[in-house]
Parts: C-alpha cells; sequence; structure tokens
C-alpha cells in the first residue's frame, strides 16, 4: 500500500502532466489529446485526495 505522501505526490505529477497534455491538445487543434490531459487531471486531482484521506486516517 502506497503512503500519503507517495499518493499526493503521484497525483500532483498525474496534475500536472495531464495540464500539459491538455494545453498542447488545444496548441495543435488536437481534441483527443486534449480530452486525455483533462482525464489525467482529474485522476491526478482524485489520486491526491485519497493521499489526504490516508493522512487523515492515519494509513
Amino acid at each position: 500500500m502506497k503512503s500519503s505522501i507517495r499518493e499526493k505526490a503521484e497525483g500532483t505529477f498525474h496534475e500536472v502532466k495531464g495540464k500539459v497534455k491538455e494545453v498542447a491538445g488545444k496548441l495543435s487543434d488536437n481534441p483527443e489529446l486534449e480530452a486525455e490531459g483533462t482525464r489525467e487531471k482529474m485522476a491526478g486531482k482524485v489520486q491526491e485526495k485519497i493521499g489526504q484521506l490516508k493522512k487523515v486516517l492515519g494509513k
């Protein structure tokens, strides 16, 4: 099981990576890449929240 700090760090990484993909998709007029970036950004936010929850629960 991943620690809360690792979950939050990976979540932040995915958020940044998703934002880069989203911007690249907009600049290159590629809606698929933009959508992929949006999904990855949201997944990163969820993973970060899981890390925060683990910290509160002490896991």
